[in-house]
């Protein structure tokens, strides 16, 4: 009986662990082919943490923002139509990309929000917009935050995600 109890939560265990496989697998599957594409880029130029003061506001720490747009293409090129840069109320700060620029087959384009630029806000984002010639992998677009200190470092990613229209 005991036997019969230990294969059965053996069977359990191994049919969870397999469904919990085919959901990794379903969910590193590559993307679909497309032409083009209009990303959100969420970007934090501070967070805040902390306690609040007398005022209620709470502390501020300032961040720097590395973008990279990647290629993830080995034999196609794609172009980036455009890079903005908007602030927490949505206005437009920046255009980071004034002029369509092709990133080649493996390539990288990075852009770069310094730590002193605080114009953007906790709420700050891109929106990048990018086309191909034809259907191939979206880039990679990613941005590094961070605050290098000697005594500590805060780093962590923030990942585009394409948006409606699609082009």
């Amino acid at each position: 009986m005991r036997r019969t109890i230990v294969g059965s939560i053996l069977r359990s265990a191994v049919a969870i662990a397999a469904a919990a496989f085919a959901s990794i697998v379903s969910a590193q599957k590559a993307d679909t082919l497309t032409f083009g594409q209009l990303l959100y880029l969420p970007i934090y130029s501070h967070i805040y943490h902390g306690d609040q003061d007398k005022q209620g506001k709470p502390s501020q720490k300032l961040l720097s923002a590395h973008v990279s747009i990647r290629n993830t293409n080995s034999q196609a090129p794609l172009k980036v139509l455009y890079a903005r840069y908007y602030d927490t109320d949505g206005k437009l700060v920046k255009e980071f990309v004034p002029s369509p620029l092709t990133i080649p087959p493996l390539g990288t384009h990075e852009l770069f929000v310094p730590r002193s630029d605080v114009s953007g806000g906790s709420g700050a984002n891109f929106l990048i917009s990018w086309n191909a010639g034809a259907a191939v992998n979206p880039p990679l677009v990613e941005a590094l935050h961070a605050d290098i200190e000697p005594a500590r470092t805060l780093t962590f990613i923030t990942t585009a995600r394409p948006i409606l229209p699609n082009l």
